[in-house]
């Protein structure tokens, strides 16, 4: 899991004077662009130097608690599916001062040459990122077992 703590700055607001639900998409994006940070070069160079990109298929979000202007979020960062060209990433934002977690994102996103604008093999240290933080498969608790 990567950790990235975000501060909540007035322009996330809105007129209710809680962070405007598609702000969650811009922290996650920001928490992807942290995790790609062990890379050489970090995410940029994966972008804008090997031209590879890891465009959004899928997008899915739970919001279970408002956050403020002035507070913090803890988004903490893992991969809960790993495929061949694909991967999807779970971000847990978490109010930092009391713990409470706030929403929850799930981003599919597929492995693509920008040149060609097409979906390509997965480069190897990409791969071994993502493997590093891949969360172990849960199975259900009463799988296998009979009374």
């Amino acid at each position: 899991m990567v950790s990235l703590e975000r501060p909540i700055k007035f322009e996330d607001v809105d007129a209710a004077s809680i962070v405007f639900f598609a702000r969650f998409l811009n922290y996650a994006h920001e928490a992807m662009e942290r995790f790609f940070a062990p890379l050489e070069g970090g995410y940029a160079a994966l972008i804008l130097g090997r031209r590879i990109g890891l465009p959004a298929v899928r997008v899915e979000a739970e919001y279970s608690a408002p956050v403020r202007y002035g507070e913090t979020l803890r988004i903490e960062t893992s991969v809960v599916h790993l495929g061949r060209r694909s991967a999807t990433f779970r971000y847990r934002m978490v109010r930092a001062h009391d713990g409470v977690l706030s929403a929850e994102l799930r981003h599919t996103v597929v492995t693509t040459d920008l040149e060609q604008l097409a979906s390509t093999p997965m480069p190897e240290d990409v791969r071994a990122l993502l493997s590093a933080h891949l969360e172990p498969e849960q199975a259900p608790a009463s799988a296998g077992r009979r009374a």
